[in-house]
């Protein structure tokens, strides 16, 4: 009989707890990463059919591909955790934990919760554009509730492939290590498509969108590189998010797509992508050179977190600044850069339009939200340091 060693140190048949050593990943495993990959291309595609045709009705493409992934994970979760409570196997009971009454693997009651959240939170969104319009807001009560329905399922999926990658060895751990940083990656692509408004490259020459930026992100970074043990798990992660934006920009006007609401203030023929990416490989390059430095020289890890958080601002700043100013002039303005796409509502004098920078703060606000981005980085990043540690030991 394959067997592995329990939370309890009790043999756990491989097979009753859906893993088996011929390298299969669990099926449900596979049902996050699924559900994980449809949200970020339906996300995506409701942004884009927002700035290219207008929120027309909530039965678009993009709305059913996102609440499918809901249903799809609620309902695998669901039988998931049923299956584990009346199942009465003991090696599952074992890789469980009791939730009123409810016995499944902790990663799976967050996804289910994850898959509530999104499903109530489409009646809500549906109420509020009726109530208040059809914008096209990405921060408001309804998408911020999506947001942390999304975000419970991408977090519970982190959750169960640690459960069964902790437990794992050779080629089966190395195929979970790589869902792992997918996942991670997913997790990236949800952060900024939820901070799109403030990542615009006309605030590229002010300190807001590094502030924003560094709010949460390192968290996600710093968990996954820790669980996963790999070297150059932030340039991973970071460069499935790059990769991910960079193929929508260039697919999706392939696409013909014109405005159904008014006012029309641009002439749109097909999909208009979202901005191109922000350049996060390249500070989560320099961290992942920096820690293996930090580890070997045992620094304290408040002075790791201080260190990595000051790195990832300045680094960030050093190389997007100047590609800000790259992105307003005229030799950005291509397919591959994608800057002449403008949201078919969008007055010819807005400054994107018009490619000039927004600076709306003074020199002493310049500066406080530089520290404010600082102090943000660095808190995050000694989150993600414990978090992620504790991460390594999950095994439910």
């Amino acid at each position: 009989m394959s067997s592995s060693a329990g939370t309890a140190g009790v043999p756990v048949n491989l097979a009753t707890t859906g893993f088996s050593r011929n390298g299969r990943i669990p099926w449900f495993i596979w049902s996050c990463i699924t559900a994980s990959a449809c949200i970020m291309a339906g996300l995506y595609w409701d942004i884009s059919w927002h700035e290219t045709i207008g929120r027309d009705t909530f039965w678009t493409p993009a709305h059913l591909l996102i609440q499918f992934a809901a249903v799809l994970t609620a309902a695998s979760s669901c039988y998931l955790i049923f299956g584990t409570t009346f199942g009465r196997k003991p090696a599952a009971i074992q890789t469980s934990v009791s939730v009123l009454g409810f016995r499944g693997p902790l990663g799976a009651f967050i996804c289910a919760w994850g898959g509530a959240a999104m499903l109530v939170s489409a009646p809500f969104d549906n109420w509020w554009h009726n109530a208040y319009g059809l914008d096209v807001k990405i921060v408001s009560p309804p998408h911020a509730l999506l947001a942390l329905g999304i975000a419970g399922i991408m977090w519970g999926g982190v959750v169960l492939i640690l459960g069964q990658m902790n437990r794992a060895e050779g080629a089966e751990r190395r195929r979970l290590e790589w869902l792992l940083i997918f996942s991670g990656g997913f997790m990236v692509i949800l952060d900024m498509l939820f901070k799109l408004e403030y990542t615009n490259r006309v605030f590229m020459h002010g300190m807001t969108l590094y502030f924003v930026v560094s709010i949460w992100l390192p968290v996600q970074l710093e968990v996954i590189a820790r669980a996963s043990g790999w070297k150059f798990a932030r340039t991973a992660i970071t460069a499935i998010y790059s990769v991910f934006f960079l193929l929508a920009l260039w697919i999706f006007p392939l696409f013909p797509g014109e405005p159904k609401l008014g006012p029309v203030y641009q002439h749109v023929t097909h999909f208009i992508p979202l901005h191109f990416p922000v350049l996060l490989v390249v500070p989560a390059f320099a961290l992942d050179l920096l820690w293996p430095k930090m580890i070997k020289a045992n620094w304290n890890q408040w002075i790791q977190a201080a260190v990595a958080g000051i790195v990832f601002v300045v680094v960030l700043i050093a190389v997007q600044w100047p590609f800000g100013t790259f992105l307003l002039s005229p030799a950005a303005r291509n397919w591959f850069f994608g800057t002449q796409y403008f949201y078919f509502a969008l007055p010819s004098g807005a400054a994107s339009v018009r490619n000039v920078f927004i600076n709306l703060e003074t020199a002493r606000w310049f500066w406080i939200h530089f520290g404010l981005a600082l102090v943000a980085a660095f808190l995050s990043t000694r989150l993600g340091i414990t978090w992620g540690n504790w991460m390594r030991r999950v095994r439910r």
